[in-house]
């Protein structure tokens, strides 16, 4: 039941996301370009398992993404909230299908289960 809620909360945050970029009528190029990039945080698990999670983990929670919508609203700065939102639809869509933040023990532990 708990990963249920967790998946389905990652779908409304990827919904959410998606009409918040639809109603400020964003470029649907961006956002397709873009959606796969915070997966480049994968990389970090060429310098180390350590490295990789911590990166992996960091570029995959809320609190970064969310600090940058706020900081495009606080400004005014459409780039800004577009990347933000961006960002966090990524998130929400791994959550949604099953990816969630790493364990140090192996790429394959996550806090939602075993991928």
């Amino acid at each position: 039941m708990n990963k249920t809620l967790l998946h389905l909360e990652g779908a409304a945050a990827l919904l959410l996301t998606i009409y918040i970029y639809y109603y400020f009528n964003f470029n649907w190029v961006w956002f397709f370009a873009l959606l796969l990039a915070p997966d480049l945080s994968m990389l970090g698990y060429l310098i180390s398992q350590r490295m990789g999670t911590i990166l992996y983990n960091l570029v995959h929670t809320y609190i970064l993404s969310v600090s940058i919508i706020i900081c495009g609203l606080l400004f005014s700065s459409e780039i800004m909230l577009a990347l933000g939102l961006i960002w966090s639809a990524h998130i929400g869509m791994d959550r949604m299908v099953g990816y969630g933040l790493k364990y140090p023990t192996s790429f394959k532990h996550t806090h939602l289960n075993r991928v």
